[in-house]
């Protein structure tokens, strides 16, 4: 019995973790698609496209000092953790006008973290709205066109997020004022994303290997 126990211990329990991991990874492995091909932001800015890059999008809107707390709340709970992945980057749009306290807002992040994956659009009013609408939230920008919100975009410019969050439903954008939201939900679904783009290339490379 005791040789048996060890043999269970040793060889089938490990098996059976495995298995139950893996078809984890294929049944739970992706993070929701909730609004398709979204309005690409290079309208805005033509150096800038959501394609080909896992993106962390906001809007700061017209008054950034106000949005310094959002700022470093994402540089220190997630920027911090996931930056140095290559496909991976921030991209905060806001309104013509805020270049300078924008420049000084990236130079207190660059004193926390390297800000080379912080990313600025400046454009109108009409366009911010425009690109804010295209996500197809249930959520608004205030009147500085702003929002502590920020939203994950896939490489291929979707708008990815929960349909089945405890709290919200469906889940468009993660609240950056909520250090808890940060920790517990956005961090888990940025590890998602990532994951699942790095399984993507790891069977295609596999497929041409053969």
């Amino acid at each position: 019995m005791k040789k048996t126990f060890v043999l269970v211990v040793l060889f089938i329990f490990p098996l059976v973790a495995y298995l139950f991991f893996a078809s984890g990874v294929n049944n739970f492995g992706r993070l929701p698609v909730l609004q398709e091909n979204i309005r690409d932001v290079g309208f805005m800015d033509k150096d800038q496209t959501f394609q080909g890059k896992i993106t962390i999008l906001g809007f700061l809107g017209k008054d950034v000092n106000r949005q310094k707390g959002v700022a470093f709340n994402l540089n220190q709970k997630i920027y911090k953790r996931f930056y140095e992945f290559n496909d991976f980057r921030f991209l905060m749009v806001v309104p013509e006008g805020e270049e300078e306290k924008v420049a000084a807002l990236k130079q207190e992040l660059e004193q926390l973290t390297p800000t080379h994956k912080w990313n600025f659009v400046f454009s109108d009013a009409e366009s911010i709205q425009a690109l804010f609408e295209s996500l197809g939230s249930d959520l608004e920008l205030n009147t500085t066109l702003g929002t502590p919100y920020v939203f994950i975009i896939d490489k291929e410019g979707n708008l990815r997020g929960r349909k089945d969050d405890e709290d919200e439903g469906t889940k468009y954008g993660y609240n950056a004022i909520s250090v808890a939201e940060l920790n517990n939900k956005m961090e888990d679904d940025v590890k998602i994303i990532l994951a699942e783009y790095r399984l993507a290339l790891k069977k295609n490379n596999a497929q041409r290997s053969k």
